[in-house]
């Protein structure tokens, strides 16, 4: 076979090889990004549970909860403005577009309210102070999956008073509304209106 004839057949057999290649990452690219949104959510399971159903008191329960906050919350984990112990580390592992999937994945579940103790009286004043101070904003109860807020309603105790001492401490950073009710909250009745509220939103089993 003449030596220019075995060259062109050479490079036709690259072309192919080539683009049989490409076709074949192209193929594994779409089976990852079409099932990205599981994957990532079964690495989720070990701390906030299946299905976002949290067993643990200090670990939020997330299945449920709104896309648009979960973004936010997540994207601050990554840059650092929302105080973590791993979550930080966990968040930074992520794309945005990753982040994305998973907000959506958790936002399409059915909300699972914690089962724990609670103090009956505590529960009955602050259900009071939360129609007056939170309810504007947290809804139904605090049962409401807001765009730029958590759902309340059936979360753990000890995360949401970690919670809110990150904010009381200044750690973490509230909105300008939030500070304004909380502020007024406290001057009126002190921290343990935050207490007998929290106690409020453990009751909604």
């Amino acid at each position: 076979m003449p030596r220019k004839m075995r060259h062109v057949l050479w490079m036709a057999g690259l072309a192919l090889g080539l683009a049989a290649t490409s076709a074949q990452a192209g193929d594994k690219k779409e089976l990852i990004e079409g099932a990205s949104a599981q994957m990532l959510a079964a690495q989720c399971d070990g701390c906030h549970g299946p299905n976002g159903a949290s067993a643990g008191p200090a670990i939020p329960n997330i299945g449920g909860i709104s896309k648009d906050y979960m973004i936010e919350v997540m994207k601050g984990f990554k840059a650092g403005e929302v105080p973590a112990t791993i979550m930080g580390r966990i968040a930074k592992g992520y794309t945005d577009d990753e982040i994305a999937k998973l907000a959506e994945h958790y936002a399409k579940l059915k909300w699972v309210p914690a089962k724990q103790p609670f103090d009956a009286k505590l529960a009955k004043e602050g259900a009071k102070l939360h129609d007056k101070y939170c309810e504007k904003c947290h809804e139904d109860g605090g049962r409401k999956a807001e765009e730029d807020a958590a759902i309340l309603a059936g979360q753990w105790v000890p995360y949401l008073q970690f919670t809110m001492a990150d904010f009381l401490s200044g750690r973490r950073e509230m909105t300008k509304k939030m500070k304004k009710k909380v502020n007024k909250l406290i001057k009126a009745k002190g921290e343990k209106g935050l207490h007998a509220i929290v106690h409020f939103y453990a009751s909604q089993q």
